[in-house]
């Protein structure tokens, strides 16, 4: 799926997400160098594992954490899911074993 063919989440499906991640630990954290190649890379394997994931972003970080959520979810071909504090969660739909599944619109 392209980003052109990339559907919106709705905020009923947004909110659904939210719910989930708060259990979840974040998996990669985003320090000194920013967003990198292999962050980059990082973050694609936990979504291909994960589906959602959260990226901690630390205060040593040159990028804010929305504009962290901007450059991954465009990146990557993920949905930026929201913020809380330094937190971001992203949400990729396995594009063979979706493990996650999402209330209608």
């Amino acid at each position: 799926m392209t980003s052109t063919e990339k559907e919106s989440l709705s905020g009923k499906q947004r909110q659904y997400l939210r719910g989930l991640a708060h259990a979840l630990a974040p998996i990669v954290q985003i320090g000194k160098d920013g967003i990198t190649e292999s962050l980059t890379a990082a973050v694609d394997r936990a979504l291909i594992d994960h589906e959602l994931i959260k990226v901690r972003v630390l205060e040593s970080s040159p990028v804010d954490r929305r504009e962290c959520e901007e450059a991954l979810a465009a990146a990557l071909d993920a949905h930026g899911v929201g913020t809380i504090g330094r937190i971001v969660m992203l949400y990729r739909r396995h594009p063979e074993k979706p493990k996650i599944s999402l209330p209608k619109k």
